[in-house]
């Protein structure tokens, strides 16, 4: 699958491990950890429905008020919300990651 970040912290943590802006620095090694290893995950298949064969990452698509998101488990208390889109044949390919949540918060 294709992947591209919104804002340059989830590129900077994915890529180096670590970033300076607020929201994201304060998150343990292991958190970032799991972070770069769901990317990899999302990084790895072919297309969307493939993420449903891979039970640890829990893919959903969101209701209700965030609806048109769609989330996969970076551990039980961390999702990692991303939008995705299809290419020229329909098949959805695309990843565009925009936020790491805390669940429940």
């Amino acid at each position: 699958m294709n992947i591209e970040f919104e804002n340059d912290a989830l590129q900077e943590l994915y890529i180096g491990g670590a970033t300076r802006d607020s929201k994201y620095k304060r998150l343990s090694k292991d958190i970032v950890r799991q972070y770069i290893k769901t990317v990899n995950y999302l990084k790895a298949v072919r297309r969307i429905e493939d993420l449903y064969m891979i039970k640890s990452l829990h893919y959903e698509k969101k209701k209700g008020d965030l609806k048109g998101v769609e989330a996969v488990w970076i551990n039980a208390q961390y999702r990692l919300l991303f939008y995705s889109s299809p290419d020229n044949d329909g098949i959805i390919v695309n990843a565009l990651l925009f936020e790491i949540s805390k669940h429940y918060e």
